[in-house]
């Protein structure tokens, strides 16, 4: 065990942590989050992609943290960390999608709340060198 495994671990669960919650919580509240998205993106020339966009980030989402946990578990039984990275990448992908609709809608308070998100995974880009 050392510092950069430790960190290799904490990234992994901590975009797990993020991504399946709120990949999986768009799956069983669809209802709820499709009206918040469409509403979200009321005035925004997005607004006719709403739904489109909605399902893409739900399918995004929970794919990253699926691979972020499952990575996750093989970096803590030392197995390696090739599937953690393909997490971290999809959670970053996840977070540029989400930062451009953030931008998009005029959300300026949610896109700086992703910009740590992001710091996050930079970070995780350094440990997996």
């Amino acid at each position: 065990m050392n510092a950069i495994w430790c960190g290799q671990f904490a990234v992994s669960a901590f975009f797990a942590i993020v991504f399946l919650q709120s990949g999986l919580d768009k799956f069983v509240d669809r209802q709820g989050n499709l009206n918040y998205i469409t509403g979200f993106f009321s005035n925004s020339p997005l607004k006719p992609l709403a739904p489109a966009m909605f399902w893409a980030i739900a399918a995004l989402e929970t794919l990253a943290g699926i691979l972020a946990a499952i990575g996750a578990l093989i970096v803590l039984f030392g197995g390696g960390t090739t599937l953690a990275l393909w997490g971290l990448v999809f959670s970053t992908i996840s977070l540029l999608c989400l930062l451009f609709g953030n931008r998009m809608a005029k959300e300026y308070g949610g896109a700086t709340v992703i910009a740590t998100y992001f710091a996050v995974a930079l970070l995780g880009f350094i440990l997996f060198q």
